[in-house]
Parts: structure tokens; C-alpha cells; sequence
């Protein structure tokens, strides 16, 4: 069999007892012939692999071992080939040439997985060959792209390779000429097909990657809407998804800290307004994550008083400046009970609020910040358990006025 011919070929040619040095050009021959010898039998280009290594020096030749073994030669600067055309110096066996479907490339990641795992010391040098190949893309055909995007999203899934390898696909050279975009579709869909997109996104969060997906793209495109449009386009959702929600919340951590320091400041109210929705424009942020973050900061820029008949009367005042700040953020039914669940969690978890609620609610119903509507919305069925029956029981006497005052009747 082609198996047993090269490993007969190589226990000749290279003696167990005797260890030598050669030069690239007869380290190249003995892997083409292996591969060649091998044909499409991965099982046997692993045992040859494997056998081989005790011998030849993949210590010192690593980068040629991973050229032949992904791109059927040695590669020049670039991603050239170096010998191309000469059958005796390049090998039709290698991810390349294999056939671009993703059960393939498993078997070829298979290889590298047990080629890695019996010379351990060769996987620093295989995280560098894929860097250096994903700067190379230029040099590669569209299929041998694809291939490559699969074999990596692969090994990616399985733990052979890290994430940060992705940062080459950041490079201008890959970027401009939208081959970091594509490629990385390929690659993500390959990995997603090993896992699932919660391993993929936690994995590039661990690696500080999920704030550089834009980088993907040329500098003129790089924001979300083209991100997702792209990613949707092309079957990923997940990650569509997964960048709104990451620029989401950069986007309020940003907002949070503008506008803690412009409280700080006492920034007048008219002022901070107009600011909060040119941001919630320009981010597609919606009223309901905005109305609460309003809420938290707002509550966090006083140091509150320790004595609960004290507090009351310090919040009411400290909110009823603030009230026009949030009447423009509560113009929706659902921003409305956004904030009455903030109040009520609030009111909950800090115990000297507990009797303030329904002051609040009152202070809010009054300066047009929250309406008849949601108030009556949140008593019946829209409440969290947190402090239920207290706050409701709060409420009582204000609701049953809500629901029998006449037109004009205030409440006292």
C-alpha cells in the first residue's frame, strides 16, 4: 500500500539510530515524497508525519512542514510558490487541493492535531504559520481562502489554535481588498459548525477580539449597521446580534460616564437632553435602555441620608429638579414601566426607600414623567416580586383615586 511504501522509503533513507542535520531542499523532497507517496490517505500521511519526525529536524524546518502541508510547497514573502510546476518539489496532496467541504478539512485538522500533540514543541510555530498565511490571503485563490477559513475555524474549535491568531486578518493589506470580511464568514461558520455561537463570542471576548470585529472592515465602513447588514447577509445573526448588544453597551458605559460628569457639573437640563439624543441617534440606542441608565445615574450621584424620614424628603427634592431629564426619556408606555420596576428594585434593595415608593410614583405622576396608563398597568400585573405586597399596598390609595377622580380632581 502507498502507506507502507513511504514508511519503508523513510526507515531506509533515515536509520532509527542515526540523527541528521539537512538542508531545506532535502527536507522539503522527504515531506513531498511522504505526501505524494501517501496520496489522499490521511491516516497514512499522519503515521508518516509522525514517524518522520523523529528523523527529519521539524524543529528547525517548521515553516517549510506547514507550506507543503497547507499550500503544497514552500511559500515565498508574499504567499508566492516557490517551485511551482516542478512535481518533484510540490505535493497535489494538501489542504489546497482537497476537496472544499467541511467534513475534508476536519480530516485535515485531525492531522494537525496529532502531528501537535506528538511534537508539542511545534505549536508555537504553527500559531505563527497561520498568522503569517491569513497575511498571505492576497496570494491565494478564492477556493484555497475558503479552505484555509475552514481549516482555521476548525482549529479554532477544537483548541489547536488561540484566537488572538485572528489579529492578522486586521492587517490593511487583507482588510482594504475585503478579503478579512469574507474570509472571516468562512471561518466563523466553520468554527459555529464545530461549536455553537455562544462558544465562538465568549471565546473572542475572552481574547479582547469582540471590540475589534469592526476592523474587518475598511475604515469608511466600520460601524455597526454595515457590520450587521454584512453578517446578517451572509447567515450570522448570532454575530449581528452579538456586535449591537457589545456596541450597546459600550455605548451606555460611554453615555453613563458623560453624564455622571456633567451632573457633577450641574449641567443644566435642557443641555444634557439634547446631548442624550444625539447619542441615542447616532448609537441606535432605544428609550427603555435609556430611561433606566437615567434612573441609576441620577440615584447614584447623591449620598443618601441614613435616616429613612430623612431620605424621603431629600430624594423627592433631588428627583423633582430632575424630572424634566426624565420626562423626555419616557415617552413610551414601555420606558414608563422600565423605570417604575427600576424604582421599585431600587426601593427594594435599599431599605430606607421602602416607604418612598409611592412618593416617588406620585412626584413622577405629577411632572408628567409617568402616566395613568402605566401606573395602573404596573399595580395589576406588570410589578416584580421584589417588595410586592409593600408597594402595592402603597399604591392602593393612589389607584383607586386614579381610577375614580373626575377631570380636574388633584391629588393631595
Amino acid at each position: 500500500s502507498p502507506r507502507d511504501h513511504s514508511l519503508t522509503y523513510i526507515r531506509q533513507r533515515f536509520p532509527t539510530d542515526e540523527k541528521e542535520k539537512f538542508e531545506p531542499t532535502v527536507f522539503r523532497d522527504t515531506i513531498v515524497l511522504g505526501l505524494n507517496e501517501a496520496g489522499g490517505d490521511l491516516d497514512a500521511v499522519a503515521k508518516f508525519l509522525d514517524v518522520t519526525g523523529s528523523r527529519l529536524d521539524y524543529r528547525r524546518y517548521a515553516d517549510t512542514l506547514f507550506d507543503i502541508l497547507i499550500a503544497g510547497s514552500m511559500l515565498a514573502p508574499g504567499g508566492t510558490r516557490i517551485d511551482e510546476g516542478d512535481k518533484a518539489k510540490v505535493t497535489e496532496h494538501c489542504v489546497f487541493t482537497t476537496e472544499e467541504n467541511h467534513a475534508n478539512l476536519r480530516r485535515y485538522a485531525q492531522v494537525f492535531n496529532k502531528l501537535i500533540r506528538r511534537y508539542k514543541y511545534l505549536q508555537n510555530a504553527f500559531e505563527e504559520e497561520i498568522k503569517k498565511l491569513l497575511l498571505f490571503l492576497k496570494a491565494f485563490s478564492e477556493s484555497e481562502q475558503t479552505k484555509l477559513a475552514m481549516l482555521t475555524g476548525i482549529l479554532l474549535a477544537n483548541g489547536t489554535l488561540p484566537p488572538p491568531i485572528l489579529t492578522s486578518l486586521f492587517s490593511d493589506n487583507v482588510v482594504k481588498e475585503g478579503i478579512s470580511a469574507s474570509f472571516a464568514v468562512k471561518l466563523f461558520k466553520a468554527w459555529i459548525s464545530e461549536k455553537d455561537a455562544n462558544a465562538v463570542t465568549s471565546a473572542l471576548r475572552k481574547a479582547n477580539l469582540d471590540k475589534k470585529l469592526l476592523e474587518l472592515f475598511p475604515a469608511s465602513k466600520q460601524n455597526v449597521e454595515h457590520f450587521s447588514k454584512y453578517f446578517n447577509e451572509s447567515g450570522l445573526k448570532e454575530l449581528s446580534d452579538f456586535m449591537r448588544v457589545q456596541q450597546s453597551q459600550g455605548t451606555r458605559k460611554e453615555l453613563q460616564k458623560e453624564l455622571q460628569e456633567r451632573l457633577s457639573q450641574d449641567c443644566p437640563i435642557r443641555e444634557m437632553v439634547v446631548y442624550v439624543k444625539e447619542e441615542m441617534k447616532r448609537s441606535a440606542l432605544q428609550e427603555q435602555a435609556v430611561i433606566g441608565l437615567l434612573w441609576n445615574i441620577l440615584m447614584n450621584a447623591v449620598e443618601w441620608n441614613k435616616k429613612e424620614e430623612l431620605v424621603t424628603e431629600q430624594a423627592l427634592k433631588h428627583l423633582k429638579h430632575y424630572a424634566p431629564l426624565l420626562a423626555a426619556f419616557s415617552t413610551q408606555g414601555q420606558s414608563e414601566l422600565v423605570l417604575l420596576l427600576r424604582i421599585q428594585e431600587y426601593c427594594y434593595d435599599n431599605i430606607h426607600f421602602m416607604k418612598s415608593f409611592s412618593k416617588i410614583v406620585v412626584l413622577f405622576y405629577k411632572a408628567d414623567v409617568l402616566s395613568e396608563e402605566a401606573i395602573l398597568r404596573w399595580y395589576k400585573d406588570t410589578h416584580t416580586t421584589k417588595g410586592k405586597g409593600v408597594f402595592v399596598e402603597q399604591m392602593k390609595k393612589f389607584v383607586e383615586w386614579l381610577q375614580n377622580a373626575e377631570e380636574g380632581n388633584v391629588y393631595i
